[in-house]
Order: C-alpha cells, then sequence, then structure tokens
C-alpha cells in the first residue's frame, strides 16, 4: 500500500496561454516539443486513446498515484477537483480491474474538471461518451475497482510513459494525449504555431497544385523544401 500525500491543487494555466492551445492540435505540440529537444515529446503511448473522439481536452493538470485497480485516491482527487484541472491517473497500465466508469466521470463533470486520463482500464462505455467531459484509457474491463488506499494525489507521476508534475499543460484529442512541461509552454506554443504556419502554406501549395490541374496549367513543383534539400545531399 502506498503511503498517504494529498497535495494542494497546483495553479490554474493563465487563460491567455489556454486561448492559443486552442488553436493548435495535440500533434503540432508534438512537433514543437521534438523541435525543442523534450524526450518523447509529451506524447503519452499510443495505447491511451479517448472514449468520445469528438471531444478536446485542454487543462492543468493534477494528479493521482495509484495501482492495482484501486480508486479510493481517485474518488478523493475528483471531490477536491475544480474547473480548468484535467485529471491524470498514473494507474500503472493495470488491466484487471476498471479504475472508473460512468458514476464517478459524471461527478468529475459536475465538479466541472476539463478531463480524466486513465492509465488502466475503465468501464461503461456509452455512459463515458454521453458525458460533457473527455475520458482516455487504455481500455475497457467490466470488472470493478478495487477499494484499498490512501495513494498519492497532485505528486510528480509517470502515466502512459510520461512524467507528469501537477501544474502541466495536458492536451488530447482523437490522435491521443500530449503533456506540455509547464516551465516551457511558451517556447513550446511558439514552436508549435510556426509549425502551424508552415502547414497553413503547405495546404495553399496543395490547393493550387489541384486548381493548376484541373485548369490544365503547368504543374508547380508539389515536394516541399526541406524534401528537395535532402535530395541534392544525397
Amino acid at each position: 500500500m502506498q503511503n498517504a500525500i494529498y497535495n494542494e491543487l497546483p495553479e490554474l494555466i493563465s487563460d491567455e496561454l489556454i486561448e492559443r492551445v486552442k488553436k493548435l492540435s495535440p500533434a503540432q505540440l508534438c512537433d514543437g516539443m521534438e523541435k525543442l529537444g523534450i524526450p518523447r515529446s509529451g506524447c503519452m503511448d499510443a495505447a491511451l486513446m479517448p472514449v468520445d473522439p469528438d471531444k478536446l481536452m485542454i487543462g492543468t493538470a493534477c494528479t493521482v498515484d495509484t495501482m492495482e485497480g484501486d480508486n479510493f485516491p481517485i474518488h478523493v482527487a475528483i471531490y477536491q477537483g475544480k474547473p480548468g484541472y484535467v485529471l491524470v491517473i498514473a494507474g500503472k497500465a493495470y488491466m484487471e480491474r476498471a479504475y472508473l466508469g460512468d458514476l464517478m466521470a459524471g461527478a468529475a463533470a459536475a465538479i466541472g474538471l476539463n478531463g480524466l486520463v486513465v492509465d488502466g482500464c475503465v468501464r461503461d462505455k456509452h455512459g463515458l461518451r454521453d458525458l460533457p467531459i473527455p475520458v482516455y484509457s487504455r481500455g475497457f474491463m467490466q470488472r470493478s475497482p478495487a477499494k484499498i488506499g490512501p495513494g498519492r494525489i497532485n505528486t510528480e507521476v509517470e502515466c502512459a510513459g510520461i512524467r507528469v508534475i501537477p501544474g502541466d499543460l495536458v492536451v488530447g484529442d482523437y490522435d491521443g494525449v500530449t503533456v506540455i512541461p509547464r516551465d516551457m509552454i511558451e517556447e513550446v506554443l511558439a514552436a508549435a504555431e510556426a509549425k502551424d504556419s508552415y502547414e497553413v502554406k503547405r495546404r495553399e501549395d496543395i490547393a493550387a497544385y489541384e486548381k493548376c490541374k484541373v485548369e490544365g496549367t503547368p504543374l508547380p513543383n508539389l515536394a516541399p523544401g526541406w524534401v528537395l534539400d535532402m535530395l541534392n545531399k544525397k
């Protein structure tokens, strides 16, 4: 059994930064982190996927460290939660029990949490899908959670292969979950915004190529500059 450590919630990330994040995808944020040399680019394991791929998740990380399907500390963390936070549950990829179902997630939604990330299984897929908040997990298991306790709340954890410190930025969509260290948010956003500008230009180039193809005019070179540069080096 783990020793009990129940820390307070970290400070929320500013609304100004959150608004910038909303204009970017987790993939672009990962690209920004990779450019800055952040290990694993903040990407949680590919097995961690959303119950409902149509929901977007953005928020400040609060954490739970638990194991073997024990959801007692998850209950405690949910009930002390507040709007603006994403609860990151480091469940050690345990697959034999569900850590939570639609009742616990419904309570989290009522409290105002922005999402739940579970490194393990959940249950009640249809109920979870119908809730207003996104839920991410490794899969589904109908067996009920254990009640052991005490666990740890708002400590540094490892969740789905990524170190998460309370106060980090957590972003998720249909591709998965990305975590950005709080002290690097500004740098990562700048790099991701540059990537977004590049992607806008690439879409314009592709559209121009398609237009020339339809009109029967000479086709421009569609390959991006970096591809041509690498070819010229060979």
